[in-house]
This record gives C-alpha cells, sequence and structure tokens, in this order.
C-alpha cells in the first residue's frame, strides 16, 4: 500500500524561518570583519547556545529546580538572534558597521562558551545522604529469681476471645532535606499531572524502601 507524502507546513515554516535568520546572523558577521568560515560558525554558535538553554530549562521545570539561569542564557541568546534580524533591516550601514557591535560580535564565542558550560556542568541539587539509624540498647538481663511469676492459663471461654491485633509498626525517621526534596518532586508532579504524588511514584523517582516512601506520601498528601 502507497502512503501519499504531505509535507508538513509547521516544518517548512521552521525550515524557511531558520535559514532566514541563518542567512542574517552571517551577513552580521560578516559585516563586523568576521571573513570566512567564521561568519558561518557564528549562526551555528547563537542557535546551539538558544536549545541548549531551552533543553536545560525544561530539565529543570521537570525536577523541579531553580531556571533562572537557564532563562537568562535562553534571553542572551534570543536577543543575539532577534538583533542580527533586525539589523539587517535596513537600520544599519552593514559597509560601516560601528565599533560597538564589531566588539559584540568579537566577543561573542568567549560568552557562547561560559554559556553553553554552566548550562551542562551546573549540578541539580541532591537530597542529603540518609543518616545511619542508631543502635538500639540491648533488653536488661533479669536474674531468674527475680523474674515473674508466670500467670495462670485463662479459662476455656476466655481463650475464644480474638487476639488483639499486633500494634503498628513505629514511623520511619524522615531527614527533612529528604522531605523537601520529596515536596519539590510532589509539586512538580502535581503540575504536570493534576493529581498527588503517589508511594510508588516516590520509592521508583527516590529509591526508597516501601514503608519511607509510604510516609512520605502520606506528609506530602
Amino acid at each position: 500500500m502507497t502512503r501519499s507524502i504531505r509535507p508538513d507546513a509547521v516544518l517548512v515554516q521552521a525550515v524557511i524561518a531558520g535559514a532566514l535568520s541563518f542567512a542574517h546572523l552571517h551577513d552580521i558577521a560578516a559585516a563586523a570583519g568576521q571573513d570566512g568560515w567564521k561568519a558561518w560558525a557564528y549562526p551555528i554558535s547563537v542557535d546551539l547556545l538558544l536549545v541548549a538553554a531551552w533543553r536545560r530549562l525544561r530539565i529543570l521545570r521537570t525536577t523541579g529546580e531553580p531556571t533562572r539561569a537557564a532563562w537568562t542564557w535562553f534571553a542572551v541568546a534570543l536577543a543575539a538572534s532577534l538583533g542580527a534580524n533586525i539589523a539587517t533591516a535596513g537600520l544599519l550601514d552593514l559597509t560601516d558597521v560601528p565599533a560597538w557591535l564589531r566588539i559584540l560580535v568579537a566577543g561573542w564565542p568567549a560568552l557562547a562558551f561560559l554559556g553553553g558550560t554552566l548550562l551542562v556542568h551546573t549540578p541539580a541539587t541532591e537530597p542529603d545522604p540518609t543518616p545511619e539509624p542508631t543502635p538500639a540498647a540491648a533488653p536488661a538481663i533479669v536474674p531468674a529469681e527475680m523474674a515473674p511469676e508466670p500467670e495462670p492459663l485463662p479459662d476455656a471461654v476466655e481463650a475464644a476471645e480474638p487476639v488483639p491485633a499486633l500494634p503498628a509498626p513505629p514511623p520511619v525517621d524522615v531527614p527533612p532535606a529528604l522531605v523537601d526534596h520529596a515536596r519539590k518532586l510532589a509539586d512538580a508532579h502535581r503540575s504536570a499531572t493534576g493529581t498527588p504524588i503517589d508511594a510508588d511514584t516516590l520509592r521508583d523517582r527516590l529509591g526508597l524502601p516501601g514503608p519511607m516512601a509510604a510516609q512520605l506520601a502520606t506528609q506530602l498528601a
């Protein structure tokens, strides 16, 4: 069965817009004295910084981390792209580029390298490691002569009564840093899905035991 190929209007529009922006950035770089392959490298540098900042921004939103640095570098790359497109609209004489623009174009590689490095190597906030539990004290040994006498066996009627349920295990001690990190994950999960986070999701995301994940989910509900 032959399938017809339909052009995607959004993809075609993106290719056209990207090609025009690429050409405008190349023209500005060439007019500022960056000739040859260097003029073609400037558009690639600007577009890559823009994409890297947007990708980092999406990751930080998912994990609930601060996004100020990613927004800053996204704005820098967007300003460089928009500035080049506007400058080629007849507002700037490309045969007589001012000195300040030559300085900006010449300093862009160092600025883009700094932004890309910070976006890639900025670590995410990790929760503090869980402290080891304090070992419980050994039970005291009671001498045989001081041990209490055994109580008499109950009657047959009393033995037929139901056995009381065992007490619930004591709650797990959850560190405050882990609670704060779990709260960030819960807020991000609620923003993305509209529902509160459950114990299974917390266990998978944080690698916690089942009882601790259940207690965290109860505290965050």
